[in-house]
């Protein structure tokens, strides 16, 4: 069921994220990535770690479509990402959630609105929405929060609105690129908890982090990245310096 108690729409069984000897190099030198193999089944939770200049934020573009590769496959969710015509690419990335460091909240809307807004990208009827916002909202803590502005609420509150938002249009796959790295050790905690419980309602987790004490104490699926490859890929695995 999806997260608000709904069948999800047709989703590939088994991988659905797939990267076959990926290359991304910049006109600047060294490849970003470099010939990196990746696979991920639905409903994986994933941590890819490694230093600054890994590849993980190019990892990140990649997923989104926002670049290209030099060579190699990459489908997500069935999708050839390398052959997705530009016209195809909104549409696309609505099957996916974003979490950044930096909340990326509207400032001037409240917690509703910034919920809402996403929705709106994807033209759902106002009467679906007016369910849709409260229910997640409810589901990351926040039901009571709802007029509130962003600057009206913690660094934790904020990244919870950005997770609601990211998450209400129920998305199949949920990427999070540093999503504690402006909180404290306590909500860093309480954010990754929010994120376990999402994907065991199903949602595939994708999540870019440097906090080695979270990575370590959730003893997930660790892939650890340096210099644009993949160094290690374990089932229950531990943070590794590279």
């Amino acid at each position: 069921m999806g997260l608000f108690g709904r069948k999800p729409a047709d989703i590939p069984e088994g991988e659905v994220i797939s990267l076959e000897n990926v290359t991304k190099a910049y006109s600047t030198g060294a490849p970003a990535l470099n010939g990196i193999d990746l696979h991920i089944k639905r409903g994986e939770f994933v941590f890819v770690v490694g230093d600054s200049g890994s590849g993980k934020s190019t990892l990140i573009k990649l997923l989104l479509r926002e670049l290209t590769p030099t060579s190699g496959e990459i489908h997500v969710l069935g999708q050839d990402l390398t052959r997705m015509r530009h016209g195809r690419i909104p549409k696309f990335r609505r099957q996916l959630g974003v979490v950044f460091q930096d909340f990326r909240l509207l400032k001037d809307r409240n917690v509703y609105e910034n919920v809402a807004f996403a929705q709106r990208i994807a033209e759902v009827p106002m009467k679906s929405m007016r369910k849709n916002v409260p229910s997640v909202l409810a589901l990351v803590g926040l039901a009571g929060k709802y007029k509130a502005k962003p600057k009206q609420l913690s660094g934790g509150e904020q990244q919870r609105v950005a997770i609601a938002r990211a998450l209400v249009n129920e998305p199949e796959i949920l990427l999070a690129d540093e999503p504690t790295g402006n909180l404290d050790p306590r909500t860093s905690e309480e954010i990754m908890g929010l994120l376990e419980q999402i994907n065991q309602r199903g949602t595939t987790d994708l999540v870019v982090t440097h906090n080695k004490d979270i990575v370590n104490a959730m003893r997930k699926r660790v892939v650890t990245m340096n210099e644009g490859v993949i160094v290690s890929d374990e089932k229950e695995g531990e943070y590794h310096e590279a």
